[in-house]
């Protein structure tokens, strides 16, 4: 489920962040459910737990899970309180994106057809 690619530029600590963030967000782990201890994802991925543990600290100030002392990690609940920073920082992705795509020559319909999609699966 999760993996490291080794020839990748980010740090290990940044790719299983960022594979667990995916992971939650398209709902393959779900609200309330325990993630695998830093033990464990550590020696499945052959990492230091001080790797795994930064990851799940970072997911923990993004809000994407939560902690119980002496039970694990947990899928933190979908927050319906607006974080407007990170729909701020997220916008901003968004616009880079599309104008990058558009610099390349990609049409707005295909854009808006690859968005939509997007949002379809949400519903």
């Amino acid at each position: 489920m999760i993996s490291i690619d080794y020839k990748d530029n980010r740090s290990i600590h940044e790719q299983i962040q960022d594979q667990i963030k995916s992971l939650i967000v398209n709902k393959i782990f779900t609200e309330n459910e325990q993630l695998p201890s830093v033990r464990e994802l550590s020696v499945s991925l052959t990492v230091n737990p001080n790797t795994v543990q930064k990851a799940y600290k970072q997911l923990e100030n993004d809000g994407y899970i939560y902690s119980i002392k002496g039970r694990g990690n947990f899928v933190a609940p979908v927050s319906h309180a607006k974080d407007s920073k990170k729909i701020d920082e997220l916008y901003e992705s968004l616009t880079s994106a599309v104008k990058g795509l558009m610099y390349l020559g990609e049409t707005a319909e295909k854009i808006n057809s690859v968005i939509n999609n997007i949002r379809e699966e949400f519903i």
